[in-house]
């Protein structure tokens, strides 16, 4: 989509698709795309809320001019979050209008001119400033650490717009419908909670407080820097992102295992059947070799127990079972159950750095722990099922 979309009278999306990127943050993968939104506000003077990905401003700039009316220019672009998908047309916008002035706070201005030498024209805000466009006013919205420290949010209070920047934000592109009654909203649920735990989920508490300061306005309608724009039910991406943040789990577990041989797998599969005979219907079973941790992040995050089973490889954890284990002692997740079991050849060590994981995050362990030579025989596996009842007891309401 390269044409402006009319979101309200007198404010259009000029944003774009990227269906290009395998990788956001050259990390996450992007298997739907994901779309880099901008905003056109027209009043007596014209304000264009954030700017696109660098590969992506052909379309953004033609965007740009098709909303813009006949002989006028950008009065000001307001940067919501300076981090490059979301700035990387500043210098090409600068050069097209250059009586344009760049609105945005202190640390914003700090981080653009590291990123692009820029020192000029510009407009600085604090907490709660206006700027009057004629006809319209914004007021912006000082939100640090969602995710970065210069990140803030602007308020059209003609129309009761909230432009969030990353906030309220999902994986995934925009397929023809940008508005929430235009698509299904839970089709990008799944998303929107894999881009919250895998992007903002580590500053989980300076979310809680943004939600918590922008509740009084009257916000009708939620345009964020990514995913659809919710005018229909604006609640409902603010009120994922509040319980997200709040760590409030759902009834289900996660299984991650790592399993060379097949043995750590057998024991995984006991673990398994156990948590559906204690009476748990949502299991998400994952190989980590063969699923990205996005993914196994994105589960854990929405349920409340979590089992990691391992092999153990050169006298510690699987590798890619270590990189899962280390990002969830990143992202600060709280308010889980554990459950831990793992095998060993000649020598241990997969379930030893479990524990010390466990310690770490310091969620409810679930007995038993479970570390077994070679492969499980019988009785062990009982003591496998045994596990799945007590994490499934554990976790139901």
């Amino acid at each position: 989509m390269h044409d402006p979309i009319e979101i309200s009278p007198g404010v259009s999306w000029v944003g774009v698709n990227d269906r290009e990127t395998g990788l956001f943050e050259s990390m996450w993968p992007l298997p739907r795309g994901i779309s880099y939104n901008a905003y056109l506000i027209v009043g007596e003077k014209i304000a264009l809320v954030d700017a696109v990905k660098k590969l992506q401003i052909d379309g953004f700039i033609a965007a740009v001019r098709k909303a813009l009316p006949p002989g006028r220019s950008i009065d000001y672009l307001i940067i919501n979050h300076i981090e490059p998908d979301h700035s990387g047309a500043i210098e090409v916008l600068s050069s097209l209008y250059p009586g344009m002035k760049i609105a945005g706070n202190k640390r914003t201005f700090d981080l653009m001119e590291g990123f692009y030498g820029m020192t000029e024209n510009l407009h600085a805000v604090q907490d709660g400033d206006e700027l009057d466009l004629g006809g319209r006013k914004l007021s912006f919205h000082i939100t640090p650490m969602v995710h970065w420290p210069e990140t803030m949010m602007t308020y059209d209070k003609t129309a009761g717009i909230l432009f969030s920047g990353d906030a309220f934000g999902s994986f995934g592109t925009l397929d023809g419908g940008l508005f929430d009654d235009e698509i299904d909203p839970d089709v990008y649920e799944g998303e929107m909670l894999r881009y919250y735990s895998n992007i903002i989920g580590r500053f989980s508490a300076m979310v809680h407080k943004a939600i918590r300061k922008v509740e009084p306005l009257d916000i009708r309608m939620v345009a964020s820097t990514h995913g659809p724009v919710w005018r229909k039910d604006p609640g409902y991406p603010i009120s994922r992102y509040d319980r997200w943040s709040r760590f409030e789990p759902e009834p289900g577990a996660v299984l991650a295992y790592a399993s060379m041989y097949g043995s750590t797998l057998r024991m995984a599969e006991a673990v398994a059947r156990g948590l559906a005979l204690g009476g748990l219907k949502d299991i998400m079973m994952h190989d980590v070799s063969k699923v990205h941790a996005s993914f196994i992040i994105r589960d854990i995050w929405r349920y409340g127990g979590v089992v990691l089973g391992s092999c153990t490889y050169e006298l510690g954890l699987f590798p890619l079972m270590r990189n899962l284990v280390e990002l969830l002692e990143e992202k600060a997740l709280k308010n889980r159950r554990l459950g831990l079991f793992g095998t060993y050849g000649w020598s241990g060590g997969a379930v030893k750095r479990l524990k010390e994981f466990a310690g770490t995050v310091s969620w409810d362990l679930v007995d038993p722990v479970l570390e077994v030579k070679c492969s499980a025989r019988d009785a062990q596996l009982d003591e496998c099922m045994q596990l799945g009842r007590n994490m499934a007891a554990a976790v139901k309401p």
